[in-house]
């Protein structure tokens, strides 16, 4: 290389993962766990789509590579809300480390909604 040296990999720099990256390998993550369900957006009333996990991440002050996660989704009825919560944590805590070198610190999971899985908009009345 020129004749030169290049410095060690300590020396080179440094990787930061914006938040929001985090965020949206959370929320993939928890949407590939079977048992974790899609469901419907509506704004004003119109459907605009459908829409999975969503998650909340707070970086760690003292070690940076510390998130807390807040995560929101909706189960498939009928389903062990346990098991899958725990599938999903196990799930986010394996994609953080392999995708972005980052660790769980802490996992809170808050279950919105049980829907069939072909879950079609409001229950007829």
């Amino acid at each position: 290389m020129n004749g030169r040296t290049l410095p060690a990999v300590e020396e080179r720099g440094r990787l930061e993962i914006n938040p929001v990256v985090l965020r949206k390998i959370v929320e993939h993550a928890a949407d590939q766990v079977p048992g974790t369900l899609r469901h419907e957006r509506r704004l004003a009333g119109i459907d605009v789509g459908e829409a999975g996990a969503s998650a909340k991440i707070t970086t760690g002050s003292g070690d940076p590579s510390a998130v807390d996660v807040r995560l929101e989704l909706h189960l498939q009825y009928p389903a062990a809300v346990r098991t899958v919560v725990s599938a999903v944590r196990e799930r986010v805590s394996e994609e953080l480390d392999r995708l972005a070198g980052h660790h769980m610190r802490a996992c809170t999971v808050v279950v919105s909604g049980l829907r069939g899985a072909h879950h079609l908009g409001p229950r007829p009345r």
